[in-house]
């Protein structure tokens, strides 16, 4: 293999976090304080950053293969690494805190962060079966290790356990669907998978069994019904620092997997996982609005809401289409960025004797943290599509692209349910506006909860009223986005 095969420029991010992961490894069994991280923190901000500008510095390229085929850089890749590296840096900003103060904030802690961000973007960026699993397993093994560093907490133990078992499940499922596919084509590269559909009808029942397969073991990973199960109870019973990276960043590299899977390699062959989606989408819908009404647990109740919020993504799916995808992109970008600022506020008003995490824990926060309460009412209103802010327009887009591709009863539903959906979400605006204050949420010393860092709530800040100041250009976004898909495709 040569210097030219190799491209290495492609795989520029990955090889610097990866470098820098295992550097700050080993610089942590020289800090002084390896329960609070010491200096290996702001080394892991620099690492992210540099990681995300090297990755966005690529957008305006054009697609070029790396690593002999096993990887592709394109702009969609661009985009999707360098936002993973911006939320994977959110989220070690929020939690500092929070972590620190359950003994969480480690060195292990933030390799694990930084690997699975690498995990992520090798999902991103893969042009090749091989390359989407071994990003997939790398990522997976990062996730069941922070979900059970809470040695003392059996919720915790049980939570990681859950999901390894029930990951382990859906990798396998997964893997049989590839090996089919491997042996129906002859190919593990996708652009020579999307190939063989000359020579390959839907008339076959092993390629059938194959497509199946891979689309059960990527509902799973999205975390989309019927694959569901797992979401709730993870959710719930990790530290919610680790519940934060855990249902924000990951989805962007679900949204790639699907991109790459379906999009490129299973492409042609449409109408065999069309139909699988559609059913997906309308029972994630479904059930996540409808079984997040009962939750008093507001982690549970946003794990329902991200079952809802991924039977939105697969929307953008349903036609197979460039504007599809880009509705799809516009939609997990700005989920992802709404589910940062969430999960972000949950953090910052817990700390080490108190744990945000009930709905009746929000009662009164106009009256103890007015801005606070402004922001999530932001939060609230995005993820519920109210307009003017920016999980209105994602919804929109995804919706329109569905009905462009003739799913029309599909798209009443899902708007219907999308109106059941916002009850529990303006619960929570009602709980913080009129409700009067609850006794339970006060400090030992009387105060009312926790007082936020201001440097942390300069950048909550920032994330969330984002939402409302990208409205007036999300058109120039989705085209934007939309121009990073026209250069899409295989190679």
């Amino acid at each position: 293999m040569t210097l030219a095969q190799l491209n290495l420029s492609i795989v520029g991010p990955e090889i610097v976090v990866s470098v820098m992961a295992c550097v700050i490894l080993i610089v942590d069994l020289y800090c002084k304080s390896p329960r609070r991280a010491g200096p290996i923190y702001p080394l892991a901000l620099i690492t992210l950053m540099a990681g995300a500008v090297l990755s966005f510095g690529q957008w305006d390229q054009p697609s070029a293969l790396a690593l002999n085929g096993l990887v592709i850089g394109d702009p969609v890749a661009a985009i999707l690494k360098a936002a993973t590296c911006l939320g994977v840096a959110g989220v070690l900003l929020y939690s500092r805190d929070y972590a620190q103060a359950r003994g969480l904030w480690r060195g292990e802690y933030l390799v694990l962060a930084l690997f699975g961000a690498v995990g992520m973007m090798t999902m991103i960026g893969a042009n090749h079966l091989l390359t989407i699993y071994v990003g997939l397993e790398l990522l997976a093994l990062c996730l069941y290790a922070m979900i059970g560093m809470q040695r003392d907490s059996v919720r915790a133990a049980e939570a990681a356990m859950k999901y390894f078992i029930l990951g382990a499940l859906a990798s396998g499922v997964l893997l049989y669907g590839m090996s089919l596919l491997y042996g129906l084509t002859g190919s593990l590269a996708l652009p020579a998978i999307s190939a063989a559909s000359a020579s390959l009808t839907l008339d076959s029942l092993p390629l059938l069994v194959a497509i199946a397969l891979i689309v059960a073991g990527l509902l799973f990973k999205l975390g989309a019904v019927p694959f569901h199960m797992w979401v709730p109870d993870v959710y719930d019973g990790s530290a919610t620092a680790t519940t934060l990276y855990l249902s924000a960043v990951p989805k962007l590299a679900a949204f790639a997997i699907l991109l790459r899977l379906l999009g490129v390699g299973l492409g042609d062959w449409l109408t065999a996982w069309q139909d699988m989606l559609a059913v997906a989408a309308v029972l994630s819908i479904a059930l996540g609005n409808i079984i997040a009404i009962a939750q008093r647990n507001i982690k549970r109740m946003l794990a329902y809401s991200t079952i809802s919020h991924m039977g939105f993504l697969l929307l953008g799916f349903l036609g197979g289409n460039v504007h599809g995808y880009s509705a799809a992109l516009s939609y997990v970008v700005i989920y992802a960025t709404v589910t940062l600022g969430a999960f972000g506020i949950i953090l910052v008003l817990s700390d080490s004797e108190f744990e945000s995490d009930t709905l009746d824990d929000f009662k009164g926060l106009n009256q103890r943290h007015p801005w606070l309460a402004f922001l999530m009412l932001i939060v609230m209103f995005s993820l519920a599509g109210i307009p003017p802010t920016a999980g209105f327009f994602a919804k929109l887009l995804v919706l329109q692209s569905a009905l462009e591709s003739g799913f029309v009863g599909t798209v009443v539903f899902a708007v219907l349910l999308a109106v059941v959906g916002a009850f529990y979400y303006l619960r929570v605006v009602k709980l913080m506006y009129f409700d009067s204050l609850d006794d339970t949420v006060t400090s030992p010393e009387g105060e009312p909860g926790p007082t936020p860092r201001r440097s942390f709530l300069w950048v909550l800040s920032a994330n969330i009223l984002l939402l409302l100041g990208i409205t007036p250009w999300v058109g120039s976004l989705v085209d934007w986005l939309s121009t990073a898909l026209n250069d899409f495709g295989p190679i």
